[in-house]
């Protein structure tokens, strides 16, 4: 089995910074591609930021030169950086993961269970 641990959420006000944090732990051979995606109520997920295997990086508009997302391929753990915030950003933050289990196996996605980023003053 595979999991993906998410951490760092929160309330935070307006301008301020919050770093998530995302560990993938257990039966995994390999990772391609990382990333962060986020839902608010009423909406549908959408991608925030994603780092493939090669540390490419793709961000969505609008949170470029706001966020950073990075990754430490030993430890198996993806973060994203947040700085600037808006009261836009609030929402279910969700880590992502395409991960091979074995060898012989393709890459499948995997889901964390999501953190709570909430911007307000």
């Amino acid at each position: 089995q595979v999991h993906l641990v998410e951490s760092g959420g929160g309330l935070v006000q307006p301008g301020g910074s919050l770093r998530l944090s995302c560990a993938a732990s257990g039966s995994i051979f390999s990772i391609n591609g990382m990333g962060w995606y986020r839902q608010a109520p009423g909406k549908e997920r959408e991608l925030v930021a994603v780092v493939t295997s090669s540390l490419t990086t793709n961000y969505a508009d609008s949170v470029k030169g706001r966020f950073t997302i990075s990754r430490d391929a030993p430890q198996n753990t993806v973060y994203l950086q947040m700085n600037s915030l808006k009261p836009e950003d609030t929402a279910v933050y969700y880590c992502n993961a395409q991960i091979r289990v074995s060898w012989s196996r393709g890459a499948s996605d995997y889901w964390g269970q999501g953190t709570q980023v909430t911007v307000s003053s």
